[in-house]
């Protein structure tokens, strides 16, 4: 028999947030795996891995959170999700599930020119957008992705003054102007309270 808890296996950007609402709900038996945060660049890769990763989980735990929204993957990673009988987590992608669908829906119908940044993305903002894009080898390339924004919008889950320090920086970098949004954890909190709350058994990967 699988041993009792929850897995949730989660985009490494969220390994801090995860960490944090688990405490700060007391939520027991919950363990939190990470693939790379690098693949927010690469997410035609994430299906893949989830699936490896879901596959070997089988036999190690009995409920699974798959901690990813569909980040890009275009409904590939849904149908990984109902493959393996698992749930993730809403939205399109992580700005949507911590504004909020509406509140995101709101903010970007408002002005779809933002670039949006949440914590662990200001904080590692040179590594996964200036150096994983190549900006930071091709500045030319800057432009091309970014000359139609308007403005950041730091879309933030802590008052953390290096967060803001970051994203004040990435702003600079990109020659816009932030606006902070303060958003918390959102619906990933709600999320991992809910499914640790009413636990189910995964059913079998169908044939």
């Amino acid at each position: 028999m699988n041993p009792p808890g929850v897995l949730v296996i989660a985009c490494g950007a969220l390994a801090r947030e995860l960490r944090d609402l688990i405490q700060l709900n007391e939520l027991a038996g919950v363990t939190v795996e990470c693939l790379p945060a690098q693949l927010h660049n690469r997410p035609e890769k994430i299906p893949v891995l989830m699936r490896e990763r879901l596959e070997a989980a089988r036999t190690t735990h009995d409920r699974v959170l798959v901690g990813y929204a569909d980040c890009g993957t275009g409904g590939l990673l849904d149908a990984v999700c109902e493959e393996f009988g698992v749930e993730r987590l809403p939205g399109a992608h992580c700005y949507e599930f911590f504004a909020g669908h509406e509140s995101f829906s709101a903010i970007n119908d408002d002005d779809p020119t933002a670039f949006y940044l949440t914590d662990y993305l200001a904080k590692h903002f040179d590594r996964l957008i200036m150096d994983g894009l190549g900006i930071t080898a091709h500045p030319e390339l800057q432009n091309m992705y970014f000359g139609n924004y308007t403005r950041v919008v730091l879309l933030a889950q802590t008052h953390d003054p290096v967060v803001d320090a970051a994203a004040e920086s990435a702003a600079a970098k990109l020659g816009l102007p932030l606006e902070r949004v303060d958003t918390g954890y959102g619906e990933l909190e709600t999320s991992v309270v809910s499914f640790v709350a009413a636990p189910r058994r995964v059913p079998e990967a169908r044939p």
